[in-house]
């Protein structure tokens, strides 16, 4: 799954995104901060891996991670071809969701590409760029889909009856997402590659004063988020950066004197996964203890197919048991003498923090 990294010049986006990767670069599961000039791989904060090897003795421990693009920055006129907008377009096409950057700090050392911060004109602008850029997808779309609509093609009109509906809110300047989706509709919208559709996180970027408060402009964007249903996280980048080059013993210090419990980095990293829809299950052996993600919702065999296709195809069933019972048993083979250990199907959904060992045979 992957998470882009939108925004305005100047408004630390990349630094953002640098000190994510630093971040990522540092477990030794993750020896790179980037697979691309432009995309980093994000582990997800997750204490529940701890307490699991507390229990369970194991060489690794794997978390799980987001993939973050970050994405050239955009400009007005970006949707006709200004700036690097072709290239913004093309990349934030293939994302999962959008880490929106809003700049929230106020220094006169760093140019505003509009002369002054105001967040709710640069979320207004890229916006605008992305509805644009759906309206013309949407309109040629459209075209070819009712030709073969009165052709009697029964996949174009139910297509069509989901498209026009979409462009009535893009004609109207508004995302689609804004719009009343059902989870089909919003699969099917996605797989045609609008923009627009794709769930928002906003970034509000602030100065090292505000960190761990917020401040006027973080309000705004949060009463504007809600009014779409996405979601925010106050971070400093510039905090975060310098985080990122700390020592483990010595980011705790730094951070409580800044009143912040922890890096803002790892807000995002789970806001991001929450975004995209996804929880956790975990393996545990001797080798690793590993978190693997899948989308909320999933079966057994669905789970199984993450770790490999052919947990999936020979799927015979899973044992699961929960960390609470870890806890309190102590080893599985307690679990199981304790009638704890459960044996499911392949009709099973798979519960966020189960901890599971899978039968298969092929």
């Amino acid at each position: 799954m992957k998470a882009g990294i939108v925004g305005l010049p100047n408004v630390g986006k990349s630094t953002l995104f640098n000190a994510l990767t630093a971040a990522g670069a540092e477990s030794a599961n993750y020896p790179f901060c980037t697979i691309e000039p432009n995309v980093g791989i994000v582990p997800v904060p997750d204490e529940r891996l701890k307490r699991i090897q507390a229990h369970i003795q194991t060489q690794k421990v794997i978390p799980a991670a987001v993939e973050i693009v970050d994405i050239a920055g955009l400009v007005r006129g970006a949707s006709k071809g200004e700036g690097l907008g072709n290239q913004f377009l093309g990349h934030i096409r293939n994302v999962d969701a959008v880490l929106h950057v809003v700049r929230c700090f106020e220094d006169p050392d760093i140019t505003h590409v509009d002369g002054n911060v105001d967040p709710l004109r640069d979320i207004e602008t890229i916006d605008t760029e992305l509805v644009y850029s759906d309206m013309e997808s949407m309109e040629r779309q459209l075209d070819k889909l009712r030709k073969k609509a009165r052709g009697g093609d029964k996949e174009s009109q139910a297509k069509v009856a989901i498209f026009e509906p979409a462009l009535a809110l893009l004609e109207a300047g508004k995302p689609i997402r804004s719009g009343d989706w059902d989870a089909q509709q919003v699969r099917e919208l996605s797989r045609a590659g609008f923009i627009t559709v794709k769930p928002v996180l906003y970034l509000c970027n602030v100065d090292e004063d505000a960190a761990a408060t917020g401040n006027a402009f973080t309000a705004i964007v949060e009463q504007h988020a809600a009014t779409e249903g996405a979601g925010t996280v106050v971070v400093c980048a510039q905090i975060e950066a310098e985080v990122s080059e700390l020592d483990e013993a010595d980011r705790s210090d730094f951070l409580g004197d800044l009143g912040l419990k922890e890096p803002g980095l790892h807000k995002v990293a789970r806001a991001a996964y929450a975004l995209l829809g996804l929880q956790t299950y975990f393996t545990a052996g001797e080798k690793e203890v590993r978190a693997w993600t899948i989308p909320v919702g999933a079966t057994g065999p669905q789970a199984a197919g993450v770790i490999h296709t052919d947990f999936e195809r020979g799927f015979i069933r899973a044992n699961v048991f929960t960390l609470e019972a870890l806890e309190t048993h102590g080893s599985e083979a307690a679990i199981k003498a304790a009638g704890k250990l459960r044996s499911e199907g392949k009709e099973y959904i798979v519960q966020d923090g189960d901890i599971m060992h899978f039968l298969f045979n092929v």
